[in-house]
């Protein structure tokens, strides 16, 4: 277990510093772009992995909040700090409206009521005069943070948003390893269980669910002054059933699982753009590969396979499980 615990610490350590190193591997936008949807991803995760609520409206908080911060820089002239957490705010205010009535509801019934929530979400902001309608919000400028940062440089930009995710992924970790992570992870496993032991479900449900909306929306607000508008594809439910995707992918219930994910599905839509539409059956194959061969996500079959070698369990072969 202590080879083990070095090797996840070497990998966090290889993980910081490819963070720190990527602006200069990758195009800065790109790598921008993946960090905040990688954010939005492991937010959903921390629903749907460990409280195991299905929701197909996290679009709203994400489009929201991106619509809020690109109206505070824009038309009020606020710094960036500030307009993200006015962002932030707006999708954290909305997550506990939204939180407090779809958790009377579980299964299916939850899922299309935030489905609903978030397609009430999409009209709201195609009717809104200081949207854009569906031109979007367009010319966010990025200011200067702290008044004397300039955020126009990529390079700069890239490094605000680097602290930002690295703050919201270290919310999720210490959430996920906290006492109030294991009663998540004791609702999702068994939640008749978890209430006869004396634990109110219903409010970790709704703290779980405004905390992954508060990280979507601050996903959401750093998307929108990387690319410097916000549009309507924020807050479609096409944006809510794509976080799903890439939770999968990566592998649900695992703290990187989500950014891999992230990361495979931001590749392929910016790689090949040159296809046209075929990116979304390029996207669907790759899902349908990922699922049949990797049942647990491809961060959840590395983790399991890297846990067999070190701890020296193998699967049984068919003649000995035979009889």
């Amino acid at each position: 277990m202590s080879r083990l615990r070095s090797l996840e610490l070497w990998g966090w350590a290889a993980l910081l510093a490819l963070g720190l190193a990527a602006p200069f591997l990758v195009y800065p936008v790109f790598a921008m772009n993946v960090l905040c949807l990688a954010l939005f991803a492991s937010a959903f995760n921390l629903l749907l992995g460990y409280t195991g609520l299905l929701s197909f409206g996290h679009a709203a908080f994400l489009g929201s909040a991106a619509y809020v911060t690109g109206a505070a820089a824009k038309l009020w002239g606020l710094p960036p700090e500030l307009s993200v957490l006015a962002g932030t705010a707006v999708a954290t205010a909305l997550g506990a409206v939204i939180g407090a009535l779809a958790i009377r509801r579980s299964g299916i019934y939850f899922a299309m009521i935030t489905l609903g929530f978030a397609q009430l979400v999409y009209f709201l902001v195609v009717q809104m005069p200081w949207t854009g309608g569906e031109d979007g919000l367009q010319g966010i400028p990025r200011g200067k943070a702290l008044g004397v940062i300039p955020l126009d440089r990529p390079l700069t930009m890239y490094y605000f948003v680097f602290l930002a995710f690295l703050g919201g992924f270290w919310l999720i970790w210490r959430t996920i390893h906290s006492p109030f992570g294991h009663v998540l992870r004791a609702v999702r496993e068994n939640e008749p269980r978890a209430l006869s032991l004396g634990y109110d479900v219903d409010r970790y449900k709704l703290v779980a669910f405004v905390l992954s909306a508060a990280l979507s929306g601050l996903a959401g607000s750093l998307k929108a002054l990387v690319l410097q508008f916000a549009s309507l594809s924020d807050v479609h439910w096409h944006r809510s059933g794509e976080v799903v995707l890439m939770t999968l992918l990566g592998g649900m219930g695992t703290v990187v699982g989500p950014s891999v994910g992230a990361l495979l599905v931001v590749s392929l839509e910016n790689y090949l753009a040159d296809v046209g539409s075929w990116v979304t059956v390029i996207t669907g194959g790759v899902f349908v590969v990922c699922v049949l061969a990797f049942r647990r996500g491809i961060v959840g079959e590395v983790r399991a396979l890297v846990a067999r070698s070190f701890t020296g369990v193998k699967k049984p072969s068919s003649s000995s499980t035979s009889g």
